[in-house]
């Protein structure tokens, strides 16, 4: 009796399970592909402006992943310059420095972080971070994966450096709130 109830039950709940959608990971194609050192997957060397004149490479990017995740890498040029006080509201960040020496707020905790270091930033946190060393490098991954992209896009495609209104519009257009100054360094 008790079978008899559990294959009705079983049957009776596969049409239900065939009409859930897709999981967005299973239209990823079948490879995985290399990223040479030195170079970005799209758009090439991309040099910010406004926030700071870094130089960017997109190692992973949105599109790879149906927005799951990003990963970029961050070579930093703008000793004393940073990002200003802003929010994810939908995407966690985590920075590994591989080279240099940057300076941290996370809600508000100050850390300091060199080479080697990691820091997670939490959704919904306010962050900002300042270069320290004269250069470094950081890879910075983004999940899922949100606008950060198409931000670092339009900062590179500036054609002169954007006043404080510009960025914090820029900030918003890509789902990010600035809710404050950059971080000072002490």
């Amino acid at each position: 009796m008790q079978r008899r109830t559990f294959v009705r039950t079983t049957l009776a709940v596969l049409p239900l399970a065939a009409s859930f959608p897709t999981p967005r990971w299973a239209d990823r194609g079948p490879k995985g592909f290399k990223i040479n050192a030195g170079e970005g997957r799209y758009h090439g060397h991309m040099v910010l402006k406004g926030v700071n004149h870094n130089l960017l490479d997109v190692k992973i990017s949105g599109k790879d992943t149906n927005g799951d995740l990003a990963i970029f890498e961050q070579t930093s040029l703008s000793p004393g310059r940073g990002t200003p006080l802003h929010v994810h509201p939908n995407q966690d960040e985590v920075f590994t420095v591989l080279d240099g020496e940057y300076a941290f707020l996370v809600g508000d905790d100050k850390y300091r972080l060199i080479t080697g270091d990691s820091i997670f930033l939490p959704r919904q946190v306010p962050h900002a971070w300042t270069q320290v060393s004269t250069r470094g490098k950081m890879l910075v991954t983004l999940q899922p994966a949100g606008k950060l992209e198409d931000f670092f896009v339009a900062m590179a495609a500036l054609k002169t450096e954007p006043t404080a209104q510009q960025v914090t519009e820029l900030f918003a257009a890509c789902d990010m709130k600035v809710v404050g100054p950059p971080l000072k360094l002490d």
